[in-house]
């Protein structure tokens, strides 16, 4: 069984047949035992994501100078305490990362409390959610490598306050049908914001090229299991679910960056968006591409 599928140019919003989601479903459980190997329930971890993380641990690379004033980084990393304009880019670059891949933390750590463990799964999509849920905790370990590229080796992953913690477990709960969609657009905003972040690090990170490709190749190793992601999530969606999903897009994502004030500052949203919209394979990196999961109808 073929592990990836060669993509062509159609909209993430195509429709699937029962017959070939249920095969999709199948292929990414093979895929993702081959790319990830062993789960560790007790480290909520993957054997094979862990040792990508040792290899960039080994070897690591620093920033050539720290932050010119790192204070402001801590001042602002949990809460924009300070003007955003006022901030160098970029600061205003790593606060935005904190703060995204804060709320993933967050939601993942409420879905990891509410699904089964692999072993008590019985259900072909209760394991794959469990491996999915295991691959975003690396890729928290991987954004602290990020930080720790620029020599901040004091973040913390803080607790997001009660009511937001309550509202992702209440997503936990929802009825299949409307958390599929939602999920999905959760995956895609997600990816989203990471082919964004790659289109701008180069100019943000221009007077830092050996921190600048460590953190592209941090974000692509993100990147590809989040491409997965958005390929499989789609699979969840029959034809309502599609049309529901489609209509969530814009509203999510100016929801989610409404609480990230750097968001503005850093991309055009109304581009992010648009791209969203019309996501399609085609127009993916090759170099994220390589190695994704794609299901086989596109």
């Amino acid at each position: 069984m073929a592990l990836t599928a060669s993509p062509g140019g159609r909209s993430i919003f195509s429709p699937a047949t029962v017959r070939e989601r249920a095969e999709n479903f199948e292929n990414y459980w093979v895929y993702l035992r081959h790319r990830d190997g062993d789960l560790l329930e007790a480290e909520r971890a993957l054997a094979n994501k862990q040792r990508i993380l040792a290899r960039f641990q080994e070897h690591p690379v620093r920033s050539r100078r720290p932050l010119a004033a790192p204070e402001r980084f801590y001042r602002n990393y949990v809460t924009m305490r300070d003007d955003p304009r006022t901030l160098d880019r970029t600061t205003l670059l790593l606060t935005f990362l904190y703060k995204f891949a804060r709320h993933e933390w967050v939601g993942i750590s409420a879905a990891w409390d509410a699904t089964p463990t692999l072993a008590d799964s019985e259900h072909l999509t209760d394991k794959i959610s469990r491996y999915h849920l295991a691959e975003e905790f690396g890729h928290m370990r991987l954004f602290h490598e990020m930080f720790e590229t620029f020599h901040l080796d004091r973040v913390e992953w803080v607790p997001l306050p009660n009511w937001v913690k309550r509202a992702y477990g209440v997503f936990t709960r929802m009825p299949p049908a409307l958390m599929s969609s939602a999920a999905f657009v959760t995956e895609l905003m997600g990816f989203t914001v990471y082919l964004h972040l790659d289109k701008i690090l180069d100019e943000t990170l221009a007077d830092e090229p050996e921190a600048r490709e460590r953190v592209r190749g941090l974000l692509h190793e993100i990147a590809v299991d989040e491409l997965g992601h958005v390929g499989l999530r789609q699979n969840y969606m029959g034809p309502l679910g599609r049309r529901v999903a489609k209509r969530m897009v814009r509203p999510m994502f100016h929801v989610f960056f409404r609480g990230i004030p750097e968001a503005v500052l850093l991309f055009d949203l109304r581009r992010m968006v648009k791209d969203a919209e019309g996501f399609d394979y085609s127009t993916i990196p090759p170099e994220i591409l390589r190695g994704a999961w794609v299901p086989s109808y596109f």
